[in-house]
């Protein structure tokens, strides 16, 4: 008796790479007149010839297309700066605003900051994580506080300011990672700071119901943005079994974040999405 092994098919990525992907899609005025601020809208600066964009520049640049007026937060003001450039460079309304997340005073009065310069506020993203990397055995009190404060603790104290200064009806969004439901990276701290922002999101849909402020998890899988870039430059077998033979794009965060902040998921609240093409599902190339 033989047996006969087969290789995986050959498959084309760009088979899934539709416009919006790629961020080329025709916009259509979903947000227009919506007051939103993205924290964490800049990105890491890459080494790379042909960067990739991340989450939080996408979300920030796509919301623009999309008609709000984006209040674009992050602790680096160059950073920000290259994403308001590009909004306005489109004929899109965006200012920047410099907080470290990490400073628990500075967070209350950057919302209200951004809030007054936008006019109101009907949208909030909180894009912003960080990483010791450190394995359990590794890990220090120090290092696991200081992921704790950016990861969870500031996103409390965003939403907390946000729900008394938003408009009835608005939207926040927090961006969890793949890595909420696995151990694969040996990184405690990032993974469980993700888990506790899924939890730390149906909490805050708890809390906004009674103004109609709905809130919702987007959970990542393997991304192709500057810090997926950085991870699978320090694990190269790190997104081998990614479905469709490709990574998703900062382009499909910011799609994905462009439904759960407009009225079009005015019935989607406290939900969790997990955007891996399937791959939590088992559906992993072989």
């Amino acid at each position: 008796m033989s047996t006969t092994t087969h290789a995986p098919k050959a498959i084309d990525p760009s088979a899934s790479l539709h416009a919006e992907a790629l961020g080329l899609a025709k916009n259509h005025g979903r947000l227009a007149g919506r007051r939103v601020i993205v924290v964490g809208a800049g990105q890491r600066t890459t080494v790379d010839e042909a960067p990739s964009i991340g989450n939080g520049r996408a979300m920030s640049v796509l919301f623009a297309r999309e008609g709000a007026s984006v209040a674009c937060l992050d602790v680096n003001k160059d950073a920000a700066d290259d994403t308001v450039a590009q909004i306005t460079g489109e004929g899109g309304k965006a200012f920047t605003d410099v907080v470290d997340v990490a400073d628990v005073a500075a967070i209350a009065p950057a919302v209200e900051r951004c809030a007054q310069r936008l006019g109101g506020l009907d949208g909030l993203a909180l894009n912003v994580g960080i990483s010791s990397g450190l394995s359990l055995p590794k890990m220090t009190a120090e290092a696991w506080d200081r992921d704790y404060a950016v990861n969870v603790r500031s996103h409390m104290l965003f939403a907390q300011k946000a729900l008394e200064v938003m408009a009835p009806g608005g939207a926040i969004i927090l961006i969890s990672s793949m890595a909420s439901q696995r151990a694969g990276g040996r990184n405690p701290a990032y993974e469980s700071s993700k888990a506790a922002q899924i939890a730390l999101g149906r909490a805050i849909a708890r809390a906004g119901e009674d103004k109609g402020i709905r809130c919702n998890v987007i959970a990542p899988g393997f991304m192709d943005t500057p810090m997926g870039r950085d991870a699978s430059r320090r694990r190269s077998d790190r997104a081998v079994t990614v479905p469709f033979g490709r990574q998703g794009t900062g382009w499909e965060v910011a799609y994905t974040a462009l439904f759960l902040i407009s009225n079009e998921s005015s019935y989607v609240n406290a939900h969790t999405l997990f955007l891996d093409a399937g791959h939590m599902g088992g559906i992993v190339r072989g």
